[in-house]
């Protein structure tokens, strides 16, 4: 974390997403954070949606980038995906400096369990923790008939004290390196039942797919989470004509996410802000290295015998 928080200077906080650079989540975000008067907020996000495209990244063609008015901030939209965004906005080809915190979001539907291996927004936190800087993700679990646009507001509120004791740690070098943190809002986010630390559990929402006759059909999907569709959020959507020659075919939900106690998503529904620290690898449980050490030790035995 070399270079972060200067003395004297207000610490700066980029912000990116996956929702696209003029999703409410982000624009709520970065307004809560300017209303503070404490931090220097820039914001390098994608150009558009974006959902869903994990740890994708642009490597065969430059990325365009333009710059974009939001007041109070140094704002750029992307051509490229989250991470890309990320990367760049932390690069120092940019902007002049490193930022010192990396938050991407906030997103429109939470990111638990194994959802978070979907997600742009986690991407965008990933990649910047892969790169030394620190920062968080954040996610709130809108739900269409429920959720309105002031909820982001609020679920930005919500998550200042977490990114002031950030913050404070980070200036006094004391915030730890191996992890960063992934953080969803509940729906009431009004009535949070206040902050958990959980853990990444194994919820995910069973999908299948369907046969349709139109790309746009169905709608957009706003969350991995939940495969929850809604019109007001939608942006343009891509309705480009395709030929008579291809068939279409769509996700649709199978089967409601199967829960865990004590974990990311179920403490979510119970109506907590959950605080999830993960890493950047993908270690398999110990029980797989035992397993595996027996059956590569098979393998050459067999290998062995064979010459």
């Amino acid at each position: 974390m070399d270079g972060l928080v200067s003395s004297g200077d207000r610490p700066r906080i980029l912000v990116t997403n996956d929702d696209g650079i003029d999703a409410p989540g982000l624009r709520a975000l970065v307004q809560v954070l300017l209303s503070t008067n404490l931090y220097e907020v820039l914001v390098c996000a994608p150009d558009s949606e974006k959902s869903a495209v994990s740890h994708s990244i642009t490597w065969r063609h430059a990325v365009a980038v333009k710059r974009v008015d939001i007041d109070g901030a140094t704002a750029y939209a992307v051509s490229g995906t989250p991470a890309d965004s990320a990367s760049l906005g932390i690069s120092a080809s940019l902007f002049p400096s490193i930022p010192d915190l990396v938050i991407s979001g906030i997103n429109i539907g939470s990111n638990c369990g194994y959802h978070i291996v979907y997600s742009g927004t986690v991407a965008g936190a990933r990649e910047a923790f892969i790169n030394g800087v620190p920062s968080v993700s954040l996610s709130y679990q809108w739900v269409a008939g429920t959720s309105n646009i002031n909820d982001f507001k609020l679920s930005a509120e919500a998550c200042l004290p977490i990114i002031s004791s950030i913050m404070a740690e980070i200036k006094n070098q004391r915030y730890t390196e191996r992890c960063f943190l992934n953080i969803d809002i509940p729906t009431d986010v009004v009535n949070h039942k206040g902050y958990k630390l959980t853990k990444q559990g194994k919820s995910s929402v069973k999908s299948g797919w369907r046969q349709v006759t139109s790309s746009t059909q169905g709608g957009r999907v706003l969350s991995t989470m939940t495969m929850d569709t809604n019109p007001e959020l939608s942006a343009e959507m891509d309705a480009s004509p395709v030929s008579g020659e291809y068939l279409l075919f769509k996700r649709h939900v199978r089967g409601a996410p199967v829960l865990e106690d004590d974990t990311d998503y179920q403490s979510l529904l119970d109506g907590y802000i959950t605080v999830t620290p993960l890493g950047a690898l993908s270690p398999a449980d110990i029980d797989c290295q035992a397993y595996f050490k027996t059956l590569v030790a098979g393998f050459l035995e067999s290998s062995t015998s064979a010459l």
